[in-house]
Protein backbone atom coordinates (compact mmCIF):
# COMPACT_ATOMS: atom_id res chain seq x y z
CA UNK A 1 0.00 0.00 0.00
CA UNK A 2 2.65 2.52 1.16
CA UNK A 3 4.25 1.51 -2.82
CA UNK A 4 1.09 2.66 -4.48
CA UNK A 5 0.60 5.47 -2.15
CA UNK A 6 4.50 7.16 -2.98
CA UNK A 7 3.51 6.78 -6.10
CA UNK A 8 -0.03 8.86 -6.12
CA UNK A 9 2.46 11.53 -4.05
CA UNK A 10 4.69 11.39 -6.40
CA UNK A 11 2.57 12.53 -9.45
CA UNK A 12 0.30 14.87 -7.02
CA UNK A 13 3.85 16.80 -5.63
CA UNK A 14 4.99 16.75 -9.60
CA UNK A 15 1.55 18.78 -10.34
CA UNK A 16 1.80 21.44 -7.72
CA UNK A 17 6.15 21.68 -8.24
CA UNK A 18 4.87 22.03 -12.25
CA UNK A 19 2.13 25.18 -11.34
CA UNK A 20 5.03 26.99 -8.74
CA UNK A 21 8.30 26.18 -11.37
CA UNK A 22 5.85 27.67 -14.32
CA UNK A 23 4.77 30.56 -12.75
CA UNK A 24 7.78 31.55 -11.05
CA UNK A 25 10.59 30.32 -13.09
CA UNK A 26 9.64 29.36 -16.29
CA UNK A 27 7.87 32.91 -16.74
CA UNK A 28 10.73 34.61 -14.51
CA UNK A 29 14.48 33.62 -14.74
CA UNK A 30 13.71 30.93 -16.93
CA UNK A 31 12.30 32.89 -19.43
CA UNK A 32 14.65 32.68 -22.72
CA UNK A 33 14.15 29.11 -22.38
CA UNK A 34 10.11 28.66 -22.03
CA UNK A 35 9.66 31.53 -24.50
CA UNK A 36 10.17 29.00 -27.45
CA UNK A 37 6.86 27.30 -26.27
CA UNK A 38 4.75 30.17 -26.23
CA UNK A 39 6.14 31.32 -29.68
CA UNK A 40 5.64 29.69 -33.09
CA UNK A 41 7.58 26.43 -33.45
CA UNK A 42 9.50 25.70 -36.30
CA UNK A 43 10.10 22.27 -36.42
CA UNK A 44 9.34 19.35 -33.86
CA UNK A 45 11.20 20.53 -31.36
CA UNK A 46 11.56 23.91 -29.01
CA UNK A 47 14.16 24.54 -26.45
CA UNK A 48 11.44 24.31 -23.71
CA UNK A 49 11.78 20.71 -24.37
CA UNK A 50 14.82 20.60 -22.19
CA UNK A 51 13.19 20.93 -18.72
CA UNK A 52 11.23 17.31 -19.65
CA UNK A 53 14.01 15.68 -20.68
CA UNK A 54 15.83 17.20 -17.19
CA UNK A 55 12.65 15.86 -14.90
CA UNK A 56 12.50 12.68 -17.09
CA UNK A 57 16.04 12.22 -16.05
CA UNK A 58 15.57 12.86 -12.49
CA UNK A 59 12.81 10.23 -12.76
CA UNK A 60 15.51 7.62 -14.38
CA UNK A 61 18.07 8.25 -11.57
CA UNK A 62 15.47 7.82 -8.84
CA UNK A 63 14.09 4.80 -10.22
CA UNK A 64 17.84 2.63 -11.67
CA UNK A 65 19.68 4.03 -8.16
CA UNK A 66 16.46 2.76 -5.81
CA UNK A 67 17.09 0.49 -3.26
CA UNK A 68 15.85 -3.01 -4.11
CA UNK A 69 13.62 -4.75 -4.11
CA UNK A 70 11.34 -1.94 -5.63
CA UNK A 71 8.27 -2.80 -3.30
CA UNK A 72 10.07 -1.63 -0.11
CA UNK A 73 11.89 1.13 -1.72
CA UNK A 74 11.20 4.95 -1.04
CA UNK A 75 12.81 6.12 -4.32
CA UNK A 76 11.45 4.03 -6.77
CA UNK A 77 7.64 4.73 -6.44
CA UNK A 78 8.81 8.40 -6.52
CA UNK A 79 10.53 8.21 -9.75
CA UNK A 80 7.74 6.15 -11.03
CA UNK A 81 4.66 8.62 -9.76
CA UNK A 82 7.24 11.16 -11.71
CA UNK A 83 7.62 8.95 -14.36
CA UNK A 84 3.74 8.61 -14.78
CA UNK A 85 3.10 12.28 -14.46
CA UNK A 86 5.53 12.40 -17.67
CA UNK A 87 3.66 10.60 -19.31
CA UNK A 88 0.09 11.82 -19.19
CA UNK A 89 1.56 15.11 -19.22
CA UNK A 90 3.35 14.27 -22.87
CA UNK A 91 0.21 13.00 -24.20
CA UNK A 92 -2.20 15.42 -22.57
CA UNK A 93 0.21 18.25 -23.31
CA UNK A 94 1.96 17.13 -26.21
CA UNK A 95 -0.46 15.39 -28.39
CA UNK A 96 -3.44 16.55 -27.55
CA UNK A 97 -3.29 20.47 -26.25
CA UNK A 98 -0.26 21.04 -28.97
CA UNK A 99 -1.01 18.54 -31.76
CA UNK A 100 2.56 17.67 -31.53
CA UNK A 101 4.14 14.91 -32.79
CA UNK A 102 1.01 12.62 -32.76
CA UNK A 103 -1.76 14.71 -32.45
CA UNK A 104 -5.40 12.87 -32.13
CA UNK A 105 -8.99 14.66 -31.70
CA UNK A 106 -11.45 13.57 -28.53
CA UNK A 107 -14.87 14.99 -27.35
CA UNK A 108 -13.70 13.79 -23.76
CA UNK A 109 -15.00 17.07 -21.47
CA UNK A 110 -12.42 16.19 -19.09
CA UNK A 111 -9.68 16.79 -22.06
CA UNK A 112 -11.62 19.54 -23.71
CA UNK A 113 -11.54 21.40 -20.25
CA UNK A 114 -8.01 20.97 -20.12
CA UNK A 115 -6.73 22.05 -23.64
CA UNK A 116 -9.32 25.32 -23.19
CA UNK A 117 -7.50 26.28 -19.82
CA UNK A 118 -3.87 25.19 -21.31
CA UNK A 119 -4.69 27.97 -24.86
CA UNK A 120 -5.75 30.50 -22.40
CA UNK A 121 -2.34 30.70 -20.98
CA UNK A 122 -1.22 31.03 -24.57
CA UNK A 123 -3.31 33.77 -25.20
CA UNK A 124 -0.29 35.86 -24.68
CA UNK A 125 3.54 35.50 -25.82
CA UNK A 126 5.01 37.60 -23.18
CA UNK A 127 6.61 36.83 -20.17
CA UNK A 128 4.23 37.85 -17.49
CA UNK A 129 1.75 34.73 -18.14
CA UNK A 130 -1.93 34.45 -17.96
CA UNK A 131 -3.27 31.88 -15.30
CA UNK A 132 -3.22 29.29 -15.06
CA UNK A 133 -0.08 27.72 -15.13
CA UNK A 134 -0.74 24.12 -13.96
CA UNK A 135 -1.53 21.34 -16.40
CA UNK A 136 -4.59 20.40 -14.18
CA UNK A 137 -4.77 22.66 -11.49
CA UNK A 138 -7.15 25.36 -12.32
CA UNK A 139 -10.16 26.65 -11.86
CA UNK A 140 -12.06 23.77 -13.92
CA UNK A 141 -15.75 25.57 -13.67
CA UNK A 142 -14.74 28.46 -15.13
CA UNK A 143 -13.13 26.73 -18.63
CA UNK A 144 -16.51 23.96 -18.60
CA UNK A 145 -18.75 25.95 -18.84
CA UNK A 146 -17.21 27.14 -22.06
CA UNK A 147 -16.75 23.81 -23.39
CA UNK A 148 -20.27 23.48 -22.55
CA UNK A 149 -21.36 26.11 -24.09
CA UNK A 150 -19.50 25.31 -27.40
CA UNK A 151 -21.10 21.77 -27.63
CA UNK A 152 -24.55 22.91 -27.10
CA UNK A 153 -24.22 25.69 -29.74
CA UNK A 154 -22.92 22.74 -31.93
CA UNK A 155 -25.72 20.06 -31.44
CA UNK A 156 -27.66 23.34 -32.00
CA UNK A 157 -26.36 24.00 -35.35
CA UNK A 158 -26.58 20.02 -36.36
CA UNK A 159 -30.44 19.94 -35.52
CA UNK A 160 -31.10 23.22 -37.46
Amino acid sequence: MQFIGLIIFAFVSVEIFSYAAHRFLFHGILWKIHRTHHAARKGAFELNDIFSAIFALFSILLMVFADKPFVISIAFPIGLGISIYGFVYFIIHDFFTHRRFLPFKSTNKSLLTIRAAHQRHHQTTEKIGIAPYGLFIFDYSKFGEKISAAKTKRAEVKTI
